[in-house]
């Protein structure tokens, strides 16, 4: 996926509008298995396959945490950038919530819209994202959520 610049004004006519959609990315059990290194948690829904296959899973699943890591990843991937970006901030989400288990072995990707465009001040944008992390083969998405990026412009 080609990644563009786009002026705020440019960027201001796609509110409400889907602005792209991310690659596809394989969650095997190495990525789980590392991020509960990092993470800490280590329940073992994520991490035991013998006794996760015996749980309503049927096998390991991701951390939710771990599917909301990606998502800078897939905005990387699917969004388009500010023209005269400096740097870029998360600010938090205004609601996330987590639909569906994810699998061992799924493959995700996340479809960004546009929901707002605020320049608090000049060279000061906020950014808020309606974003659905979709796992492949199923209707029922791994999550959703609205995210709130801090966009910092050149000049300003």
């Amino acid at each position: 996926m080609q990644r563009h610049d786009v002026t705020l004004a440019e960027m201001a006519a796609l509110v409400g509008t889907e602005v792209g959609v991310s690659a596809w990315h394989r969650i095997d059990q190495v990525l789980i298995d590392a991020f509960a290194r990092v993470s800490g948690d280590d329940q073992f829904i994520h991490v035991d396959s013998a006794r996760a296959a015996a749980s309503h899973f049927g096998g390991t699943i991701a951390h939710g945490f771990l599917t909301v890591s990606l998502l800078s990843t897939m905005a990387l991937e699917a969004q388009p950038q500010l023209a005269g970006l400096r740097m870029s901030v998360n600010y938090g989400f205004d609601r996330l919530r987590f639909l569906s288990p994810v699998p061992v072995d799924s493959d995700l990707r996340g479809r960004f819209t546009l929901a707002l465009l605020d320049e608090r001040q000049p060279g000061e944008v906020t950014v808020a994202w309606d974003v659905t992390v979709e796992i492949r083969g199923q209707d029922k998405p791994a999550l959703v959520a609205h995210w709130l990026n801090r966009r910092y412009l050149n000049g300003a």
